[in-house]
């Protein structure tokens, strides 16, 4: 369905006070903060609806959905209900391809481009799935279990054969509950953690008392997926995917054991990352996070980047859930009414503790499902970059042969240089070169992105105004 025509009052010359890229929670709640606050704010996102990935479809799903989705998606409809009550002009299907320097945002909608000037941004992309090169993840009938969920947020669209889920994170044990209460035929779970760590717990007490209720909600979904008699592997290593055509069977080991399972469906995660890749084209600072094993941008206490006036909320900033993500959201849009002379004596020191609070169990959360090495950097036959077939062992041959970060590897190989433009293989491929070349992943860098950040034709950049 296309979009309606784009209105007058929208047209490019207009300067905005405030565009919000991506209508998830942050996105959402820093729109709301500072169009409260009297700035002329716009709201753009790729989808039809506001809701980002966490609330995907949100103003039109049914009470089955509801129910198979659970309280924490509900929740979403009353962000949507505020964003649809104030007004907010809010672009839908509009994909924003480039930024300027000076704010400038090129978007393409309704299959033309056009341009945006704003005085400041926010940056609310939210996170992505990790990579999870393991062999055999590029054959049919393997997906990630974020693109499974999606399915069934969108669409109510299940597997309809028996589905293996492995990885590690509680996103796998939600989409494990969620198609248990589908009724989808679930044929094992292979959990990749190490189980519950209880030195770790001990040390991080504090932590889980004060973040309680995550640690509650994750013992339901455990519960739920074992009361349901689903074979559940601890402790899985040496996870192979195999088939000639298609995904025919998995193998691995779990407490020692070798084990087999066969299936023509397995969903992979193994956590998310902050999607990075808009402030990278933006040549904004970024550090990385040996907790989190990815790249952060660097924020200040209102969530601004080192480029003054564009700012990033939510998961994108750092992984903290949706309600953290709205929280931020609503700091950035307050700091931003404060920056362009509309705030009032408001100092953001409430929504930084309640910030903070709930962030208390992350320490451990990012202890307790850390990817294993084997799963995030892997053996030479394995391709990381799914759209150049790159494999492992190519790019270590590169670091042989003097390659020092991942921007000479698309001089090698073209490695990062395919449709996903690096989303898909840059963590892994900076963390081969870290380990190949015994340097540090702060030093290896992260490939140089540069517009387009989404794939555009000709004829539609023809068609700009």
């Amino acid at each position: 369905m296309s979009n309606p025509a784009i209105p007058l009052n929208d047209a490019p010359s207009q300067v905005r006070d405030l565009v919000v890229i991506g209508a998830g929670p942050a996105g959402m709640a820093a729109a709301l903060a500072a169009q409260r606050r009297g700035l002329d704010v716009l709201l753009l996102d790729e989808q039809p609806q506001v809701g980002g990935q966490i609330y995907r479809s949100i103003t039109q799903t049914d009470a089955q959905r509801e129910r198979i989705l659970g309280a924490d998606y509900v929740y979403g409809k009353s962000l949507a209900d505020q964003v649809r009550a104030s007004g907010l002009t809010h672009w839908a299907g509009a994909s924003v391809w480039q930024i300027d320097p000076d704010k400038t945002v090129h978007v393409l909608r309704n299959d033309r481009t056009t341009r945006i000037e704003t005085k400041s941004l926010v940056i609310a992309t939210g996170a992505m799935e990790r990579p999870f090169p393991v062999p055999g993840w590029t054959l049919p009938g393997v997906m990630t279990a974020g693109a499974g969920q999606i399915l069934l947020k969108n669409a109510a669209v299940v597997p309809q054969v028996p589905v293996v889920l492995a990885g590690c994170g509680p996103l796998l044990y939600l989409l494990a509950a969620q198609y248990l209460r589908a009724g989808v035929e679930i044929r094992a779970v292979l959990d990749t953690s190490a189980g519950t760590d209880w030195r770790l717990a001990i040390r991080h007490a504090s932590s889980l008392l004060a973040g309680w209720g995550y640690v509650r909600k994750g013992l339901g979904l455990l519960r739920e997926i074992k009361s349901a008699g689903i074979p559940f592997f601890k402790d899985v290593g040496g996870l192979r995917i195999e088939g000639e055509d298609a995904v025919r069977q998995v193998r691995f080991t779990s407490a020692g054991h070798s084990q087999q399972i066969d299936c023509e469906l397995v969903l992979l995660h193994q956590g998310v990352v902050p999607n990075t890749q808009v402030s990278w084209s933006l040549r904004a600072e970024h550090h990385w996070d040996d907790e989190q094993l990815c790249w952060l941008p660097v924020l200040d206490s209102w969530g601004q980047t080192s480029l003054p006036g564009i700012y990033i909320a939510g998961d994108g900033a750092g992984i903290g859930g949706a309600l953290v993500a709205e929280m931020q959201g609503a700091l950035a849009g307050i700091g931003v009414a404060n920056s362009l002379g509309f705030g009032t004596s408001e100092d953001g020191a409430q929504q930084r503790a309640q910030i903070a609070q709930h962030l208390r169990i992350r320490p451990f959360l990012n202890q307790q499902y850390r990817p294993k090495d084997e799963f995030r950097i892997p053996a030479d036959e394995v391709v990381v970059c799914r759209c150049e077939e790159v494999t492992a062992g190519a790019i270590r041959e590169q670091v042989q042969l003097g390659c020092v970060g991942p921007n000479q590897t698309k001089s090698f190989s073209r490695c990062g240089m395919g449709p996903c433009q690096g989303r898909q293989c840059g963590l892994t491929v900076t963390e081969i070169i870290a380990k190949e070349a015994n340097l540090p992943p702060q030093e290896v860098g992260y490939y140089r992105i540069r517009p387009p950040l989404k794939s555009l034709s000709l004829a539609q950049l023809a068609a700009g105004v």
